[in-house]
């Protein structure tokens, strides 16, 4: 384990030196952020509560949303599957340590600066215009917590799979975007996931993505509490061991492939 912390480190390092690419992140998220706000304040056009969700929660909703962008890489995650057509991946896959672990690592590291540079800035930001809502307790905010870190732990695990489409596709980007694409509706990402009709929401529910960002953000504002809470962690936990079991099987199926075509 001391070398998979290791690697959390340097990712860390490594990350903190783009000062300039945090930054224009940062303020790129806060500007879309407010206009976010301002849309669901005029969608709400008076009314107190929709869906179980008041005017300040869908604020908070808007706010919560920018902050786990970068944390979560909701946007876009090549990594993976940049090294297979570079080649790099040959050597990755060399190095005595688990292939998964390695890219965990890294990511764990890229996603702890996003999140402590990105993440609360932008929630302070926000709380300098908005009166946001907040955690009501110790309880509530340790399950916030464990809630956040298995929704990186899924998004982590679901990037890594779709990143291995680069084993059986000359260009996989398509293939990825896609699938971000598709993160970015069923997650509630776009709008939250109440405010769709049932089958709409019942559909999502067939997929990892809800767990990764409407999971977190209802949770925190007390949307899912009590018993929901508790059942809703455990399915972001059940969901990541299903993609990271999954990712081990595409990925032996990949390393066959790359080694019969002579990588």
């Amino acid at each position: 384990m001391q070398l998979y912390w290791k690697l959390t480190r340097v990712s860390i390092q490594r990350h903190l030196t783009y000062r300039a690419a945090t930054i224009a992140g940062l303020l790129t998220n806060y500007f879309f952020g407010i206009l976010r706000a301002t849309i669901f304040v005029a969608l709400y056009d008076l009314q107190p509560s929709v869906q179980g969700i008041s005017v300040q929660g869908a604020i908070t909703y808007a706010a919560l949303g920018q902050a786990l962008i970068g944390y979560l890489s909701l946007f876009h995650w090549y990594d993976l599957m940049n090294t297979v057509y570079t080649g790099e991946i040959s050597s990755d896959l060399l190095k005595p340590l688990n292939y998964f672990m390695f890219w965990m690592a890294q990511d764990m590291g890229r996603a702890l600066v996003q999140l402590c540079l990105r993440g609360f800035t932008l929630l302070i930001g926000f709380a300098l215009i908005y009166d946001l809502q907040w955690p009501t307790g110790i309880g509530h905010i340790l399950v916030i917590v464990i809630s956040v870190v298995l929704s990186w732990l899924l998004s982590f695990s679901w990037r890594f799979l779709i990143n291995l489409s680069a084993f059986w596709s000359p260009n996989a980007q398509g293939i990825v975007r896609f699938f971000f694409v598709l993160s970015w509706f069923f997650s509630g990402f776009l709008m939250p996931l109440r405010f769709f009709p049932t089958w709409v929401i019942h559909l999502s529910q067939l997929t990892p993505f809800p767990h990764t960002f409407n999971t977190v953000i209802e949770i925190y504002l007390g949307v899912l509490a009590g018993a929901d809470a508790y059942l809703a962690l455990l399915y972001q936990l059940l969901w990541a061991l299903a993609l990271m079991g999954i990712g081990q099987l595409v990925l032996r199926a990949g390393t066959k492939r790359l080694s019969i075509l002579g990588g």
